[in-house]
């Protein structure tokens, strides 16, 4: 059957078409995704604005006429961190609900993580032994290690590169005092969570999904994605010389890098901070680039839930 997956995320509303049914890998039909940037539309005490509630509707109203045209049998929509934070986001999701009939979900940071787990799990297998997984949204961090398909623990911080470059940096690029109390105030978050993660043992195979790190990834030499579905790794030694680097360009040049976009230059200096503090803090030397994350993983769990025929 053909489905359809809704992510509304802090930066952008996407809709993943695939075709799948159990027992057989989900294959990618079609791809509509549009940048949004929805921290950029929170008012005074995270309000989501008037016209960022109108323009979440209006991106998410397309999004449905796309799945229908597609043929898509089942949708499923989900919100992460954004819209989870906004006061004013039940209250939003509700009017969205009542004109558009879809039952958007929200799901919890954890949910994030054990999803995104889930789907990394099912990409490598059980050959992998115990997995970490890492992910940098636009508004957190989701950290998850395991042997099964679920983890056995799954953190959420606030540690996003948009929410942080939003919240921390004033000016792009930054001054040398907001990196270094972003670099504080980033492992100061993470240290008090490598405990929670480490007390499960040291894992087999340490894995990065999320936009960031395959950036992160292709500026320190990975492989575009023109070439398929290779290996891609993120080597901390090589991020390490970067992340300052980044921190002192400005948008224009960052665009300028392999693989990175326009949208998402302004995060990628925090971005690499929290992947550089995650890796250092967990001990972490190297990270192979796995093509699924959360959205994968939603499918995943609802094909597990849909009875055999």
């Amino acid at each position: 059957m053909r489905l359809g997956v809704l992510d509304i995320g802090s930066n952008t509303v996407h809709l993943l078409v695939m075709d799948a049914h159990r027992g057989a890998r989900p294959l990618p039909a079609y791809s509509h995704k549009v940048e949004l940037r929805l921290a950029e539309h929170m008012e005074a005490g995270e309000r989501l604005s008037k016209e960022g509630a109108a323009r979440l509707r209006g991106h998410v109203e397309e999004a449905l006429r796309v799945a229908e045209d597609k043929g898509v049998e089942d949708l499923m929509a989900f919100a992460t961190s954004a819209v989870r934070e906004a006061v004013n986001g039940e209250e939003v999701l509700a009017d969205l609900n009542t004109r558009t009939e879809v039952d958007i979900q929200v799901l919890s940071g954890q949910d994030e993580a054990r999803l995104t787990f889930l789907a990394v799990r099912r990409w490598f297998g059980w050959s992998s032994g115990r997995l970490l997984v890492l992910d940098i949204g636009g508004g957190s961090l989701e950290i998850a290690s395991g042997i099964d398909e679920q983890p056995d623990v799954a953190v959420s911080l606030p540690l996003g590169a948009g929410r942080l470059t939003r919240d921390r940096f004033s000016a792009d690029p930054p001054s040398a005092e907001e990196i270094r109390a972003l670099r504080r105030h980033v492992r100061t978050e993470i240290a008090r969570k490598v405990g929670d993660v480490a007390r499960y043992g040291r894992a087999d195979h340490a894995v990065a999904t999320s936009k960031t790190f395959r950036q992160l990834a292709r500026i320190t030499g990975a492989a575009p994605s023109s070439e398929g579905n290779v290996r891609r790794v993120l080597r901390h030694a090589d991020l390490v010389g970067w992340t300052g680097r980044l921190a002192e360009m400005d948008p224009r040049a960052r665009a300028g890098l392999p693989g990175v976009s326009e949208g998402r230059a302004p995060q990628l200096p925090a971005g690499a901070i929290v992947a550089d503090a995650a890796m250092d803090l967990l001990g972490v030397g190297e990270l192979e680039v796995c093509p699924w994350a959360l959205r994968e993983g939603v499918i995943l769990r609802r094909l597990d839930m849909m009875p055999e025929r």
